[in-house]
């Protein structure tokens, strides 16, 4: 992965980014030697968002599955969440 320094970005601006993803998904941005950020194009963001959204829905659909599920009205779901 390709990595950009904080001061490549202050001097560069977002040419030291576009560059940076010409050949790679994601560019790790680094502040006084530690990685700290990611950037990346919106496209691929999206792209990830939506595997986020599919993986939440396959463990939902396990949880169904195997029956680890609360049936309950939304009075007694806020009493059991102020009971924990």
């Amino acid at each position: 992965m390709n990595h950009i320094s904080a001061n490549d970005l202050k001097t560069k601006g977002i040419s030291a980014i576009e560059l940076a993803l010409s050949d790679a998904a994601e560019v790790i941005v680094s502040v006084r030697g530690k990685d700290r950020f990611v950037v990346m194009e919106v496209a691929q963001y999206e792209y990830l968002r939506g595997c986020e959204l599919d993986a939440a829905l396959a463990e939902t659909r396990a949880d169904l599955a195997a029956g680890r599920v609360v049936q309950e009205s939304p009075q007694a779901h806020l009493e059991r969440l102020d009971a924990m």
